[in-house]
């Protein structure tokens, strides 16, 4: 009878602790993401391709020219045009940063994002590919603090439903997509309308930045 007692004890245990191992992974160990990404994950994702330098129209070099001396492109530019820049297919490349290519003179009628003109747009419509943007963006370990200051963007991410970017400054209303700029070529990202939910961790890692292009030339097709 002794026995029977016990190992109903035993068993009663076990179950306790198969249903506090399954509370805790669904609660404190889940992988939820940082805000705002939990919140807008489901919704449409748009990608801007941008032009991340423009120079003033009367720099502008001839076509077949180099772009760095004719361009005068920012220091930044010119080691990421001469390196890493290479790890985009060359139709995704902002044009102006690659010898041969001239990069289009400032044009104020241009469509633009956040200031940066536009060169192409296209809609994220897979629906794992949208989860894996929001896991980017979402886990503070896919970022680290920046290595530099710049904001050269190529491509603007706009998590939510797609319209006139909200005025920054101004506090986010419900349904504020997530309009964030990348810049490779500055390796560091910046989020407009909300605030950067890891502090000064705004510098891309080497496999984040990988990602990124990823997920851009899939939506591309470049």
């Amino acid at each position: 009878m002794k026995a029977m007692r016990l190992a109903s004890l035993a068993s009663f245990a076990a179950a306790g602790f198969v249903m506090l191992s399954t509370l805790t992974a669904e609660t404190g160990c889940s992988s939820s993401l940082a805000q705002p990404f939990q919140q807008l994950k489901g919704q449409p994702i748009t990608i801007h391709r941008l032009q991340n330098f423009e120079p003033p129209a009367a720099a502008a070099a001839q076509p077949g020219a180099s772009p760095i001396p004719g361009l005068a492109l920012p220091p930044q530019l010119q080691q990421w045009a001469a390196g890493a820049a290479a790890l985009l297919p060359p139709g995704l490349i902002p044009p102006g940063m690659l010898p041969g290519s001239v990069a289009p003179a400032a044009d104020a009628s241009a469509p633009r994002f956040y200031n940066f003109r536009i060169l192409g747009t296209a809609q994220v419509a897979d629906a794992k590919l949208r989860d894996e943007v929001n896991e980017l963006f979402g886990k503070e370990d896919n970022f680290e603090a920046p290595k530099q200051s710049c904001m050269y963007a190529e491509f603007g991410f706009q998590i939510g439903t797609a319209g006139a970017p909200t005025v920054q400054g101004a506090p986010p209303a419900a349904g504020t997509p997530a309009d964030i700029l990348v810049s490779l070529s500055c390796n560091q990202v910046e989020l407009k309308t909300y605030a950067w939910p890891f502090g000064s961790k705004t510098g891309l890692k080497e496999d984040t930045a990988k990602k990124i292009i990823a997920v851009v030339q899939k939506s591309f097709g470049g």
